[in-house]
């Protein structure tokens, strides 16, 4: 699923290419083209001079068939332009001996002043730089005696690939432009790739008008509109639009970041933010909402920016909602108000998380479980994939399902703790505390009812006879959400004692494929004898769970209805 090939940017211009005759050269010269050295300067037998015009050419530069070359008043310095290739109107474009094209940048995401860092290349899984980042000593003591030879193999040719389009351009500086890859109107670009994995004429590569990059990888992604990107990934179907701003950032799978600004975060598979005011700072994300103004601050004016969250698989936020980090937000769960306090609601998923009037957090648990835009978003991800249809090798693995057993295990132990929690007497103030969050009796209480149901559900979707696997007494094991990929903790383990990438990605990748058994497998050894005395109550809890959901849903279209009749001529 994530193969370790290099990246298909062409290789030289031409299998055939030969030198150019006193003629040919005396032509070039003619439309307003010069040369360094013209011995440097090779051509396909089949390359077409009348379309090469008003460009300088210094190093070697290798020009393939059906090339086009016109105006490039700065020149071409140490290039192959592969064949079919269109270059017109670009201010410059040059390759220094050696150099990376972005590959191997160090990515200081999470912990912005760089002790987490990740190296980027070509390929990068939101697995593998999840690890990198949040396993710092992986990437230290594992990986790095041999990354260098696992980056070499990465490299991207010093070349404008074959049918590739560069035009209305500023400067290009050791970019790699990969095959059928269009960068239009970029206002500059520095050391980076920007690569297409997609079949032919499939391409979603792509740089638009004014955009300025350094350090940076763009594959199979979108970059355009102003946009300002520095030391940054952008992953397959991530698109960044309307002038965002991003420094030390991983963009995977079909992100969406516009108008705002980005800095040190890993933003893990179907991440949104779209409005102005909107700051993402230090936090790793996944499948999120953010709404406008959306802020987080990982600088406490002590030792520098070193703070830094987990936004759990599907947390949204309200407009104006603000996080103090450090921080864990529970999945799929829902922030509104300022948080000062460092909230870790990971094991309260589905809930909103309210800020009061003094920055504290007010949990109310499960709450989200009704939401009609749940299950909506869990069946709407995969249509909107946007690498699909592409016959791409697609590197992000992708666990889809809402219910699942990382946020089931979650709300079984969450039962758990609630049944404590209503065990004491709440405080002067009518609240519950736990880890400095606060709970009202009523919530709790009607947590663990939804909880309840939910589990129902999942087990309806999971055992459609409504039968519990056998508990054959192994190991119960963890699972985890590792950048968007639901696993075991043993894979993680195993993943963290290996010292290459690929050989990481090879355990993903299987882990991937042995979802399903190893989620009945749990399934087996997670439920008790208190769910199994209740098989023969699955169906009516996932009955009773599928109506919460279409009585929100009624109830939501009944108020929007109202607002219609309301806002009518």
């Amino acid at each position: 699923m994530n193969p370790t090939t290099q990246p298909n940017n062409d290789s030289p211009a031409s299998q055939a290419s030969r030198h150019l005759t006193p003629e040919e050269v005396s032509r070039l010269e003619q439309q307003g083209c010069s040369s360094d050295n013209w011995e440097s300067v090779t051509i396909s037998p089949l390359t077409d001079l009348s379309n090469i015009r008003n460009a300088h050419f210094g190093g070697r530069v290798s020009i393939g068939e059906g090339a086009v070359i016109r105006n490039v008043p700065g020149g071409i310095f140490n290039c192959t332009v592969c064949r079919d290739a269109r270059i017109e109107n670009v201010a410059r474009i040059e390759f220094e001996t050696e150099a990376p094209c972005g590959v191997g940048i160090a990515v200081a995401c999470l912990d912005e002043t760089g002790s987490r860092p990740v190296r980027a290349y070509p390929g990068l899984s939101a697995q593998v730089a999840t690890l990198m980042t949040r396993c710092p000593n992986w990437l230290e003591e594992r990986l790095l005696p041999g990354l260098q030879e696992f980056l070499d193999l990465r490299m991207p040719p010093h070349a404008i690939g074959e049918g590739a389009v560069v035009r209305d351009c500023g400067r290009l500086l050791n970019v790699s432009v990969g095959r059928e890859v269009t960068v239009e109107g970029a206002r500059s670009l520095v050391n980076g790739c920007i690569i297409n994995n997609a079949a032919p004429g499939r391409p979603m590569a792509y740089v638009g008008s004014g955009v300025d990059a350094e350090n940076f990888i763009i594959e199979d992604g979108k970059v355009a509109s102003g946009c300002i990107v520095r030391n940054c990934y952008v992953g397959q179907g991530a698109e960044l639009e309307k002038g965002f701003t991003a420094h030390d950032s991983l963009f995977f799978a079909n992100c969406s970041f516009e108008n705002g600004e980005a800095c040190a975060v890993l933003a893990g598979p179907y991440t949104v933010s779209m409005h102005k005011a909107s700051l993402m700072i230090g936090c790793q994300t996944a499948f999120m909402n953010a709404g406008s103004a959306t802020n987080q601050s990982n600088h406490m004016y002590k030792l520098g920016p070193v703070h830094w969250g987990v936004l759990e698989r599907g947390v949204k936020t309200a407009s104006g909602a603000y996080l103090m980090l450090g921080a864990k937000i529970g999945a799929f769960s829902m922030v509104m108000g300022l948080h000062k306090t460092h909230p870790d609601s990971s094991a309260f998923p589905f809930s909103y998380l309210f800020g009061d009037e003094r920055g504290a957090t007010v949990v109310v648990p499960g709450a989200m479980l009704r939401s009609c835009g749940l299950l909506r978003d869990e069946k709407k991800w995969p249509t909107r994939d946007r690498r699909l249809k592409r016959k791409l090798p697609m590197h992000d693995r992708i666990t889809f399902n809402v219910l699942n057993p990382f946020t089931v295990d979650k709300m079984l132990t969450a039962i758990d703790t609630i049944t404590e929690l209503l065990s004491h007497p709440a405080d002067d103030d009518l609240y519950l505390r736990h880890k400095g969050m606060k709970f009202t009796r009523a919530a709790l209480e009607r947590a663990k009812y939804l909880y309840t149901l939910a589990i129902y559900k999942y087990l309806s979707m999971t055992l459609p006879d409504g039968e519990f696997p056998a508990n054959d007494n192994g190991p119960l094991g963890e699972w985890v959400d590792v950048g968007g990929q639901v696993m075991l903790r043993d894979v993680l383990d195993e993943a963290l004692r290996q010292e290459t990438p690929s050989e990481a990605d090879r355990l993903f990748d299987a882990a991937f494929e042995s979802y399903e058994a190893d989620q009945l497998q749990w399934i087996g050894r997670r439920f008790g004898e208190w769910w199994r005395s209740r098989h023969d109550r699955i169906a009516a809890g996932a009955a009773e769970f599928d109506d919460l959901v279409e009585e929100d849903r009624t109830d939501y279209l009944d108020s929007l209805a109202r607002e219609t009749r309301m806002l009518a001529l």
